[in-house]
């Protein structure tokens, strides 16, 4: 039985807007959580201790680090050099240049020979000896469309059909590995990807265009005993049979709001050929929390808020707080106390979000099938708009002057847009 660690995206260096700087050690408090979680990543393999650890990709935000987010990387990582735990470093799409070439952020551990470490940045195998035996890793970094395609042989084509040409040429390199593996040896297969079932996460909005999708079956092979994804933040098992499994451990930290809810940890793996098991370990990382108030009808907008900030566990967490009002109630926040109350929090912003009155819903009786006079319509708007109740009376013998004695030849219909009234 061969113990096996997989984790994944771990984007050191990442959220900094959501931290502080540590006026003892100079570093951003959100850099010392990351680096503080990858250490119990590595305390869990060293403690164990395993015979392989798998990293799916993306060490860093971008292939180009500061110097300082690089040591600390390194820093945790020397820890399983000096266990003599073999490790696998996957590039994934942050670790490479913009031109998608090379996994510069990476590169360094094999240039320097860093003993046990290898660096994943092409499709190939790996047979690697482990303190209870060899195993068998395939790489499979980020592959971009240019890597495998040129422009005459994409001119033209959907989407759809490129991904499918991508598909097309992927299969043959990766049917060229997997015919030269060892039966006997257990096998996995080791992904920066975006499958075809994955849930996404924070990974919407990410670069995933640049890419393309896998589909399943690609990867849900008899000769993989694991396959060990990256680059989807949010943990999932893609193939619920197991035969194989197929894992995104997701990222061990929260890297924004996107990923409030989500469980953040890792994999473990027991390994044998033609019987895995596999567990995910939960981390215990520094809580999100969205604060979302409407205080817009509110007597006591203050009030509304303070209450809303008090229903929340704060302490030590990122803290949003959003809240709703109208313009004429802005004299009424005292901004200072909303400071105060917010000072358990590790850090917060606070955002104020104007109300337009004249954004409500649509009435029924003014919809586009409704034909009245002009004066229905504009009694039944004023019916409904309590801002202008005061102004009623005034508004509706205005409108009788206006149109005098010929209303009778006026009709109306579909009257209201975004609470406007329009005469059509």
């Amino acid at each position: 039985m061969i113990k096996v660690l997989h984790l994944s995206d771990i984007h050191i260096g990442s959220g900094f807007s959501h931290g502080k700087l540590n006026p003892v050690t100079g570093l951003n408090t959100r850099l010392e959580d990351f680096v503080s979680t990858l250490g119990k990543c590595i305390d869990r393999a060293i403690a164990e201790p395993v015979d392989l650890v798998l990293f799916g990709g993306d060490a860093f935000p971008d292939a180009t680090p500061p110097p300082y987010v690089k040591e600390a990387f390194a820093s945790q990582f020397r820890r399983l050099v000096d266990a003599q735990i073999p490790t696998v470093l996957l590039v994934g799409n942050h670790d490479q240049h913009s031109q998608g070439q090379g996994g510069a952020s990476l590169g360094i551990y094999r240039t320097l020979g860093v003993p046990g470490f290898i660096v994943g940045d092409t499709i190939k195998t790996h047979c690697i000896e482990t303190a209870n035996g060899a195993v068998q890793v395939v790489t499979l970094p980020w592959i971009t469309r240019s890597t495998l395609l040129t422009r005459p042989e994409t001119e033209g084509l959907s989407l759809a059909e490129v991904n499918e040409l991508l598909i097309k040429k992927l299969e043959p390199a990766l049917e060229g590995e997997i015919r030269r593996l060892d039966p006997n040896l257990p096998t996995i297969m080791l992904a920066h990807l975006m499958a075809d079932r994955a849930t996404l996460g924070a990974e919407k909005l990410l670069a995933v265009g640049k890419g393309f999708t896998i589909p399943l079956s690609f990867l849900t092979r008899s000769c993989f005993d694991y396959v060990a994804l990256g680059h989807v933040h949010k943990h999932q098992n893609l193939n619920k049979s197991n035969d194989p499994p197929v894992v995104y451990p997701g990222s061990i930290e929260r890297v924004d709001f996107s990923e409030e809810k989500e469980d953040k940890g890792y994999v473990m793996i027991h390994l044998e050929r033609g019987n895995t098991e596999w567990e995910f370990c939960p981390l215990p990382v520094r809580c999100f929390c969205t604060i979302e108030v409407d205080v817009s009808k509110a007597d006591d907008p203050q009030g509304g808020i303070i209450k809303a900030i008090g229903k929340k566990e704060i302490k030590d967490a990122v803290v949003r707080l959003i809240y709703k009002l109208r313009s004429e109630q802005l004299d009424l926040i005292d901004t200072a106390s909303l400071h105060q109350a917010l000072t358990e929090a590790h850090s917060y912003t606070i955002q104020a979000e104007l109300v337009s009155q004249l954004a409500k819903p649509r009435l029924p009786e003014l919809t586009s099938s409704a034909t009245m006079t002009p004066l229905e319509a504009l009694k039944t708007y004023l019916d409904n708009r309590e801002d202008l109740r005061d102004l009623a009376t005034e508004m509706m013998e205005a409108a009788q002057r206006l149109l005098g004695e010929n209303d009778e030849d006026w009709e109306v219909s579909g009257v209201e847009t975004d609470g406007q009234l329009r005469l059509l």
